[in-house]
């Protein structure tokens, strides 16, 4: 566990010693956080530890004395069970030249051996060298042991590869477990059969189904929380936006959704807003599904087989 943390630390925050480092956590988090705290103190840092009341959502602001904090931080360590990547307090530490980063609903087996027990610099050369290979990429095909088999466009839009987990350079910002590339679909371009069976809004206890026709979900069935979800953006609600695949070794397809999104041989899908990745839909809802055991093809090249990236 240790290990762990120290990996995070140093090759993901690129820790030095006399920094000022803060652990935000909340009550659900606070073994993870004091570890952070010992191991960051060995390492010659001066780390403070701070908890807060848990947040009902995500997104929702830390009192105002924690953002204070954050921004008088050299690297801030967010671990707390509801996200505060996309706050207020977040922006104003980056701003301020803190290095922060943020691992929602983690865990100490995540920190022992999961998809947070990486060596950083190892997964952000992986991810770059993957971007490299996907320029210009035109359609994907996507298949798995479950039984999807899907295709569609991805011409002119562009693969985000930030994702890697370095937060070394002052102001630099990361979510933890990193490790997974992922782009805006062309609208309308999907068609096929969509077999998901491990997330979709929500767990699946048994896989669910999805007949993709026209870029939109139609007869879906084991997935009445989706379906709901869905139905609140209206006809936009069902069309696939997004598509992303893992390339982390160490991230668990069986870890929480956040590691499980970024395991190597699992694939990410979301259905209705696209807009801030770069395309065109937004309707006001984002559902989002996991598939295990997948092969990705990129204009007829497997980037993803037998739960290896492909180089």
């Amino acid at each position: 566990m240790e290990e762990g943390a120290r990996l995070v630390l140093l090759t993901s925050g690129g820790l030095r010693p006399g920094e000022k480092v803060l652990v935000v956590v909340d009550e659900t988090t606070r073994s993870v956080g004091h570890t952070f705290v010992e191991v960051a103190g060995d390492l010659g840092a001066d780390p403070v530890l701070l908890e807060i009341r848990a947040r009902t959502a995500d997104g929702v602001e830390p009192p105002h004395p924690v953002g204070t904090a954050m921004a008088a931080s050299d690297l801030v360590l967010l671990a707390t069970g509801r996200s505060l990547t996309h706050t207020h307090a977040r922006r104003a530490a980056t701003r301020a030249g803190a290095r922060v980063i943020s691992m929602p609903a983690v865990t100490l087996d995540m920190v022992r051996g999961g998809g947070l027990a990486a060596d950083w610099s190892k997964i952000h050369d992986l991810v770059r060298r993957t971007a490299r290979r996907l320029r210009g990429a035109r359609e994907v095909h996507l298949t798995s042991a479950a039984g999807t088999d899907l295709r569609f466009s991805v011409q002119g839009r562009e693969w985000i590869s930030e994702d890697t987990g370095l937060c070394n350079r002052k102001g630099a910002f990361t979510t933890l477990p990193a490790g997974e590339l992922f782009i805006a679909v062309v609208e309308g371009s999907a068609e096929g059969r969509l077999v998901v069976d491990v997330y979709f809004e929500g767990e699946v206890p048994e896989p669910a189904t999805a007949v993709i026709a026209e870029g939109h979900a139609t007869r879906i069935v084991g997935a009445s929380a989706a379906v709901e979800a869905m139905n609140r953006g209206g006809k936009e609600g069902r069309a696939l936006g997004r598509f992303g695949f893992g390339v982390n070794p160490l991230a668990r397809v069986t870890g929480p959704y956040l590691e499980a999104e970024k395991a190597v041989g699992s694939a990410h899908l979301g259905f209705g807003d696209n807009l801030v990745i770069g395309g065109k839909i937004h309707c006001g809802v984002r559902v989002e599904c996991i598939l295990s055991d997948v092969r990705v093809e990129v204009d007829g090249n497997a980037v993803i087989e037998k739960g290896r990236t492909v180089e």
